[in-house]
């Protein structure tokens, strides 16, 4: 796991209607989401699985209201590009507190 992603090089969140449409299908709002970046996210690592044209990061989050979100990103004109959002599942909040608490 990478958890040294730089985001003070990048400048905010581009949202267009697709990918609006894509987060609210989970209930996810992209306040969430940038809220779970400005709060710092534990975990982020590369996903080689779902990106063949550009680079794509798993990131695990916390919202203002304690929400754990799981993300898919990318960077396009040095902003975060929230490709996919939803409610971490279990084992993806285990492994999101586990890692928490190895940092504190």
């Amino acid at each position: 796991m990478d958890s040294a992603f730089d985001f003070s090089k990048l400048g905010g969140f581009e949202w267009d209607k697709g990918n609006l449409e894509h987060i609210k299908k989970h209930n996810i709002n992209y306040k969430e989401c940038e809220e779970a970046f400005l709060n710092k996210p534990l975990i982020v690592n590369e996903d080689e699985t779902h990106s063949q044209k550009e680079e794509r990061f798993r990131v695990y989050g916390r919202t203002n209201k304690n929400k754990l979100l799981f993300m898919i990103f990318t960077v396009r004109s040095n902003k975060i590009r929230v490709i996919s959002a939803r409610n971490q599942n279990k084992k993806e909040r285990i492994e999101f507190q586990e890692v928490g608490s190895e940092n504190l």
